[in-house]
């Protein structure tokens, strides 16, 4: 069964996120991945469950595509991302899903 990662992210450095984006886009096509779609977002319902604990929302999501679950976690783990993550944190604020 398909699954999919879902990132949500702020950019902090912009320098850093085309190198992550690089790097990270060689790791994804080694596991069957592809991105489906990246961009900015924006609510369609913002005011409808405002909670004071959720913090500021992300700016930017991003859904990437593997064969299976097998195929998505085996990206994320794989030495060549976890490599990377470093860089990441420097280029942005985060939260990874993954679905399916």
């Amino acid at each position: 069964m398909t699954a999919y990662i879902v990132v949500d992210l702020t950019p902090i450095n912009a320098e850093k996120m085309q190198e992550y984006g690089a790097a990270a886009a060689a790791t994804v096509a080694e596991h069957g991945g592809e991105f489906v779609v990246k961009g900015p977002i924006t609510a369609l319902n913002p005011d409808e469950n405002p909670d004071e604990n959720l913090g500021e929302p992300y700016a930017t999501k991003v859904i990437i595509q593997f064969p299976d679950h097998d195929n998505a976690l085996a990206w994320y783990n794989s030495d060549a991302y976890q490599a990377i993550i470093p860089t990441r944190k420097l280029a942005m604020k985060s939260q990874f899903h993954i679905i399916g």
